[in-house]
């Protein structure tokens, strides 16, 4: 899943406003962000096998240290300790939300992977293989988005023209380029997809960013 975590964050951020949607952006995609940064290090393995499924040519077969159900977990709780202390304020419920969130990711991973996720180290690995199933796929990584979107939309207040279709437009954008990842020509390379991911989520992230601070 790619554009479909996003949803999660916007969701996260009607529950508790006082996170920057921003960081919430980063926390749904934390694993990914380390996935790239591991496979730019060698310490994760992927391979480019265009048809490996219908709509993803990554063949993710050694990824133990960031999709691993045991290091979703313990990156969920790094992620919730670092931000209730770097936060500065005293109230467990956002280091809870933005955990809850690095999480998440795993979660929506688990419907769309091929059984490439390992549940400890690099053994038994499980996916329910939704990525074979293009319409299905993308319906699903709409539905999330979009939900988390109205979520959001009804939860905050515009704060001009930007914020009243900034985020709508955006959710468009970031859906176009979901169809180009599914239905494009594959990644150069595994380190130029790595990089791609790296680029994609930082810009994302400050994108919401500015679009927040358009809505109150």
């Amino acid at each position: 899943m790619f554009v479909g975590h996003y949803g999660a964050s916007l969701a996260a951020k009607s529950i508790n406003k006082s996170i920057p949607l921003s960081v919430l952006f980063v926390s749904v995609q934390l694993v990914d962000v380390l996935w790239a940064i591991f496979v730019m290090l060698g310490i994760e393995k992927v391979r480019i096998v265009p048809g490996i499924t219908a709509t993803n040519p990554l063949d993710l077969y050694y990824m133990p240290y960031t999709h691993s159900l045991v290091a979703a977990l313990l990156w969920s709780v790094a992620a919730a300790i670092v931000y209730r202390i770097v936060s500065q304020r005293n109230n467990s419920a956002l280091g809870l939300v933005v955990g809850a969130a690095v999480f998440s990711h795993w979660v929506l991973d688990l419907l769309v992977h091929r059984p490439d996720l390992p549940l400890y180290d690099d053994s038994l690995k499980v996916g329910l293989g939704l990525w074979n199933y293009p319409a299905v796929a993308f319906a699903l990584e709409a539905m999330s988005l979009f939900l988390g979107m109205y979520l959001y939309l009804k939860s905050t207040k515009t704060a001009g023209a930007a914020g009243r279709y900034g985020m709508v437009i955006f959710a468009v954008v970031m859906l176009a380029i979901q169809c180009f990842v599914f239905f494009g020509p594959p990644p150069a390379s595994d380190k130029a997809a790595a990089a791609t991911a790296l680029v994609s989520y930082a810009l994302f992230a400050g994108v919401a960013h500015w679009l927040d601070r358009k809505r109150t």
